[in-house]
């Protein structure tokens, strides 16, 4: 089963919930548009950096804004987000898949991270080009110089040197990679990369790594005796704190060194904690030199701490304890580091342009050269961990309302296959980490946002297998054409799951239209709770006349409270009777209807509705709520499960 973890106490997590409200609403930089900062920045970011800009380049700073926009889509469904990260890809991708200024014989690591957004938008678009572009990125890492252990050089002009950097630029590509090709060994040298360079750079007394690593022990600005540089550098620290969570995502439960990175994340974050600023919250450029003449608090580093402990919380890969750390951290960089200029435009301050060791000139490693270089406005490095930091902390704000709740997803009567990128035969269609237009990737992100894990169940319902579950949705039933393997919902089904819901399950049904799914065994469950779904295809729309599958949502609705009107095309209705009940009626159709009985409750409509293609913004013109009408749709089912004794 596929989990999402959400470990905070309930008395903690209430707690948060008063905090975090409390923090966004102070932290909301007024404008005209009173949006939240994440998506105040990512505007900004938008403007300096055209998506049309002719002197755009394939560079990892380029790479960490596409990272923050993409976030930033991810939890609005705003399309403009989403089309400004492919506007940028394809101004450096030809349609053959080859990228403009690339050089592979430069082995930097730098020039992996844009591979991250090319291989997003190949499994969004399913688009060749993009896949590959992104191949060449993992054949550069094929044959990336490498040091004698097998660490990854920094860069092909730095022989044997490892940089704290070059684990979030290459890294999280790599899982990303090996997840969607399913090169599963690769994990093996994604983990040894982490576990090799902080073998070597961790100091064990104050728990911080050194910035970089040379094997030969020949740099000028390493160590003679242990290779290391001299500094703890922020963001380089920031740069490998972000680089492990976001492998975490990709890495697999069963593998036998993720509890290694865990523990490595884990001691991290003790060192982060220690070495935060008690007055300002916030990091300073050199860590452990706060009092040092000269050092200040810097942005970037700031902001990519936040970024990784309130994630890390929120996947549960570390202690609850460290989302304080965050909260702190990110009113810091909000007191200290925002700005709205006369334009009502944020910028973020304070942002070390550069930091790094050797080349020309020649860069020491020492505690002057830090403080040499110039700290400016809206870095891209800085803007784009920001953004990302900015998502993160709004996350939080609902996480305690589904607290300790799971959402299960059917994928047993809904059991269709299709071959993937490789020709591997996948199961698809309404999958929660499927990201086309046929997947539930944002619906999943909803659950996710208000604290309820996204489970999925591959078998058949049963007493024992529900048990687990407090929310089991079964989405579009497969037919013999869809599915020559079709499973029907018999006898034993109908009992697990009418048993289940009368103990207090809330059961969710997206069927289909006539033609696209079944109805036969599905409206012996339906029967239970009086509902019917009719053999029709309702709102059938030609072409782009989306005015063809709109529906309007009357004030007072009792599920969607937010949403005013909604897409929804070849839908079939539903006849309903006791205890069924309309809960949403068009041209005297009913298009969902609700039921209580026993403890539990069952949502029904005659379409899956809520999947990629009409709630991730791409498609839909303004004026339409489908994404609020989720959100709403969520929050209206976390309602419904009855309160344990």
């Amino acid at each position: 089963m596929e989990k999402r973890r959400f470990p905070l106490k309930t008395n903690y997590m209430k707690k948060l919930f008063c905090i975090t409200i409390s923090l966004l609403v102070g932290y909301m930089v007024v404008n005209a548009q009173h949006l939240p900062l994440s998506q105040q920045m990512a505007n900004t970011a938008m403007k300096l950096w055209s998506d049309t800009s002719k002197n755009m380049r394939w560079t990892y700073e380029q790479g960490v804004v596409l990272k923050g926009v993409e976030s930033v889509w991810k939890q609005t469904a705003d399309k403009k987000y989403f089309k400004y990260v492919q506007n940028c890809i394809d101004t450096l991708v030809s349609a053959d898949g080859s990228i403009k200024h690339y050089k592979k014989e430069d082995y930097t690591l730098d020039n992996v991270l844009c591979g991250r957004s090319a291989l997003m938008l190949g499994n969004v678009l399913l688009k060749e080009k993009y896949y590959k572009a992104a191949e060449q990125m993992r054949d550069q890492l094929k044959t990336q110089p490498r040091n004698s252990d097998g660490g990854f050089w920094h860069k092909n002009r730095y022989p044997n040197q490892m940089w704290l950097d070059g684990l979030y630029m290459a890294e999280p590509f790599y899982a990303e990679y090996a997840t969607t090709f399913h090169e599963d060994e690769d994990f093996d040298d994604i983990a040894k990369q982490f576990i090799l360079i902080e073998q070597h750079t961790r100091d064990p007394k104050t728990g911080l790594l050194y910035h970089g690593w040379d094997q030969s022990h020949k740099e000028q600005w390493a160590n003679p005796q242990t290779g290391l540089s001299q500094n703890f550098w922020g963001r380089a620290d920031g740069w490998y704190a972000m680089a492990l969570v976001d492998v975490l995502d990709k890495f697999p439960a069963d593998h036998p060194k993720r509890a290694e990175l865990l523990a490595i994340f884990n001691r991290l974050a003790v060192a982060i904690q220690k070495y935060q600023d008690p007055k300002t919250g916030l990091w300073y450029q050199i860590l452990d030199k706060a009092n040092e003449h000269g050092n200040y608090t810097e942005a970037s580093a700031s902001c990519m701490f936040v970024y990784a402990l309130a994630k890390g919380v929120r996947e549960g890969y570390l202690p609850a304890k460290y989302l304080p750390v965050a909260e702190k951290g990110y009113k810091g960089i909000t007191e200290k580091f925002l700005e709205t200029d006369a334009n009502g435009q944020l910028n973020l301050n304070g942002t070390v342009s550069v930091g790094g060791l050797g080349g020309k000139p020649y860069r020491d490693g020492s505690y002057q050269y830090y403080m040499s270089e110039k700290v400016v406005q809206n870095d891209p490095k800085g803007v784009g961990a920001f953004i990302q930091a900015s998502v993160e902390i709004e996350r939080l704000a609902n996480l305690s309302a589904g607290e300790g709740k799971t959402v299960l997803l059917d994928s047993y009567f809904n059991d269709e296959h299709r071959k993937d990128v490789t020709g591997r035969v996948i199961s698809f269609h309404y999958k929660w980490n499927e990201t086309t237009n046929d997947g539930f990737s944002f619906l999943g992100h909803i659950f996710n946002n208000y604290g309820v894990k996204t489970e999925t169940l591959y078998t058949g319902p049963t007493a024992e297998n529900l048990k687990k579950a407090d929310i089991y949705v079964i989405v579009d039933p497969d037919i013999p054409k869809e599915n020559p393997n079709t499973k029907y919902i018999e006898a034993a089904h109908v009992k697990a799951i009418s048993d289940w819901v009368k103990d207090g399950g809330t059961l969710v049904v997206l069927n289909n239209d006539t033609g696209n799914a079944e109805f036969k065994h599905l409206n012996v469950l339906m029967a239970k709770f009086g509902m019917h779904f009719d053999e029709d295809s309702r709102n059938r729309v030609q072409g782009a006349r989306f005015e063809m599958g709109a529906i309007d949502i009357p004030d007072g609705n009792e599920i969607f409270k937010t949403a005013k009107k909604v897409y929804i095309k070849e839908l079939s209705t539903l006849t309903v009777t006791q205890p069924g009940r309309s809960a949403l009626s068009d041209k005297d159709g009913v298009i969902v209807a609700v039921s209580k009985y026993g403890k539990g409750t069952v949502f029904a409509v005659g379409d899956p509705w809520f999947y990629n293609e009409y709630t991730d913004g791409r498609k839909l013109p303004p004026g339409y709520d489908n994404f609020k009408a989720a959100n709403d749709f969520v929050k209206w089912l976390i309602a419904q499960i009855p309160a344990k004794k």
